[in-house]
């Protein structure tokens, strides 16, 4: 095509054309090459892709890179505490071809579904391409999880199998994972084994154990390479259809319980590779880190669309800032990294330790610089530009979402970038911002659309089809609502401005605020509980709760700090409420319906909107009287 403009008029146009297109400048691994790229006879919401191919993108992710360069590196680690692995591409193919017999040795089969509750460790790769390479589809779950976190997404996917680790490191702190893992699996009574990595060993007491049903990883996989030995050759991979699910991740909303999207070989990994290709130009030989978790969708986009590029990619389990200010920094400079994805978050956390600890390390290889996950201020974007970039480097704004396997706008290379956008759609992707009617809006904020269907698009939630029709294709026929505010202002960039419906991000990390209310009103003195973010200088947005008591109840500091342990002990750390405000009522609708947006505006002290609905304007005062004044970022202490 003649220029950037030209491609995405006919990716919209034709995306059948464009996706077959995308899929041969990869050099995707097919089983057997499809007859057709695209179905959608059945409707946009459930297009089928790559009619009568074979793809299973675990083999595709191993064997050729393997074949091609046996000795190359494939994935290095590296934990809080100094440790450190490498794998060859020989090496990772060879244990995902052992794990995959370990997992059927305890009973895994096609379509079954397994828990991999870990953090970042090179295990957390392998369990995930050894599941896809026998067709079993893996759940991944956030290591900063609560047992009943935890417990909720196994239950729904009735998970047969998790997969842990002793525990790890975090600021120098040792984290019990087994012992969560074990509370979560009481309440699963689905799961029949427990897999756990020796990541602490003897570093921490030994770990609660169930001589029935836990089983150590590296026994495990020893016992599966002897079998393996003295069997010969192991099978081959089964040609794999491309809408075989291998992935279930579940994704908050605004009510009920989290959504478990559901992705298939032939979608969320092919569309990671192109956003990695088209948008962060990730070529064979380069090497990315992104500094993520397992269970984020950028965990597994990190690891399948790395690996299908034959890119290296570069895990790390702790903090950023530890046991230095340079961690992050000395990573990125110790492993050639060329391809760095940080969030706002994590930014406005090192600034404040300036600008040495980054020059004390040669970032001389980084060529891409990446964010996601939430708004950028100006400030901490040029700081990015300015001190990790050198004022040279790209920086790729990527915003999308787990339902779609990765982004919907970002920052092509090719096109200027304004500093805090988007400069456009990623490439094949049919983005537009529309008003109430669906009809494009510019210089405006208006809804963020996807008017075409793309492979990434999650083939449903999980048992559960109806409501995923309802959530993002109801409210224009045939179009994709996703959620976000956007704009494109007079100059062409976009912005996003926020969610259109009420899911919360801390720090890049979504949740929905049901779960962070049915946390808090598991209090025994909570009767209700509204969540809601806030503004927050360090974390993009903050989680306040908002709650009524029980008759009898007081409010004093150590019934606030009660209610955010409940919340942390659920949800996990990273979902700790900044502050707890007790009320005597929420604003609700007529029908009973609490009204968050409201909750938001008394807090902040903002123009509450059209209130037509609300039952008692009181409430509303309320609120305003417990807020703090200029509340944003704090709020009667939670403790």
């Amino acid at each position: 095509m003649a220029d950037v403009p030209a491609l995405h008029a006919r990716a919209v146009d034709d995306p059948a054309w464009f996706w077959g297109a995308a899929a041969d400048n990869m050099g995707l691994a097919w089983q057997r090459r499809p007859t057709a790229v695209m179905d959608a006879s059945r409707g946009p919401e459930w297009t089928r892709w790559w009619s009568g191919g074979a793809f299973n993108y675990a083999e595709a992710s191993t064997a050729p890179r393997a074949a091609r360069d046996p000795s190359g590196e494939a994935v290095a680690w590296e934990g809080e505490d100094g440790e450190f692995r490498r794998l060859t591409n020989a090496a990772l193919r060879d244990y995902v071809v052992v794990a995959a017999r370990m997992f059927r040795d305890a009973g895994v089969r096609s379509c079954d579904r397994v828990g991999i509750f870990l953090p970042m460790l090179v295990e957390t790769v392998i369990a995930t391409l050894a599941l896809g390479r026998i067709g079993a589809i893996f759940t991944p779950i956030f290591s900063g999880y609560g047992a009943p976190a935890v417990a909720a997404r196994l239950q729904d996917c009735e998970a047969s199998v998790l997969v842990t680790a002793d525990g790890f490191f975090r600021r120098g702190a040792v984290v019990p994972m087994k012992a969560v893992a074990d509370d979560a699996v009481a309440l699963a009574p689905s799961v029949g084994r427990v897999i756990v990595v020796r990541r602490l060993g003897v570093r921490a007491p030994a770990p609660p154990w169930n001589p029935e049903r836990d089983r150590w990883w590296d026994e495990s996989v020893d016992a599966a390479r002897a079998a393996l030995l003295d069997e010969g050759e192991p099978e081959a991979t089964l040609a794999t259809d491309p809408e075989t699910p291998y992935m279930l991740i579940y994704t908050s909303g605004t009510t009920g319980k989290p959504k478990g999207a559901v992705h298939v070989h032939g979608g969320f990994p092919i569309k990671a590779a192109q956003d990695l290709a088209h948008t962060f130009d990730l070529r064979t030989g380069d090497a990315l880190f992104w500094f993520t978790d397992l269970g984020w969708m950028m965990g597994p986009w990190a690891i399948c669309g790395s690996l299908l590029l034959g890119a290296r990619l570069l895990l790390y389990e702790g903090a950023p800032d530890h046991p230095g200010p340079d961690r992050l920094w000395a990573l990125v400079a110790r492993h050639r990294v060329t391809h760095l994805g940080l969030s706002p978050t994590v930014i406005r956390a090192l600034i404040p330790h300036g600008t040495e600890p980054v020059r004390a390390h040669d970032l001389g290889r980084l060529r891409v610089l990446g964010s996601t996950g939430e708004p950028w201020d100006p400030e901490s974007w040029a700081w990015y530009f300015r001190e990790i970039g050198g004022g040279r480097l790209p920086v790729v704004n990527y915003s999308g979402g787990t339902e779609v396997s990765g982004g919907i706008v970002g920052c092509n290379l090719l096109t200027p970038i304004k500093p805090a956008s988007f400069n456009g759609p990623c490439p094949g992707t049919a983005a537009d911002v529309v008003d109430a009617a669906g009809q494009p809006l510019r210089g405006d904020v208006g809804e963020l659309v996807i008017r075409q269907p793309q492979p990434g698009i999650t083939r449903g939630f999980w048992n559960d089809p109806d409501r995923y029709v309802e959530t993002y294709w109801s409210r224009l026929p045939g179009v994709w609502v996703h959620g976000d505010w956007a704009i494109v202002d007079g100059d062409g960039y976009w912005f996003i401005r926020g969610r259109s419906d009420d899911t919360l991000k801390v720090a890049g990390k979504r949740v929905g605020p049901a779960e962070v209310e049915a946390a808090a009103t598991a209090h025994p003195a909570v009767v209700e509980a509204a969540a809601i973010g806030v503004p927050h200088a360090i974390k993009g947005e903050a989680i306040v709760v908002v709650c009524t008591l029980r008759r009898g109840e007081t409010d004093d500091d150590e019934l606030r700090a009660a209610i955010s342990r409940r919340v942390v002990a659920e949800l996990g750390k990273t979902l700790r409420p900044e502050a707890i405000l007790i009320v005597p009522a929420l604003p609700k609708t007529r029908s009973g319906k609490i009204m968050r947006r409201v909750v938001r505006a008394a807090y902040l002290g903002l123009d509450p909107g059209d209130l037509t609905a609300l039952d008692d304007p009181t409430t509303i005062e309320a609120i305003r009287r417990a807020a703090p004044s200029g509340s944003g970022s704090g709020g009667r202490s939670s403790g």
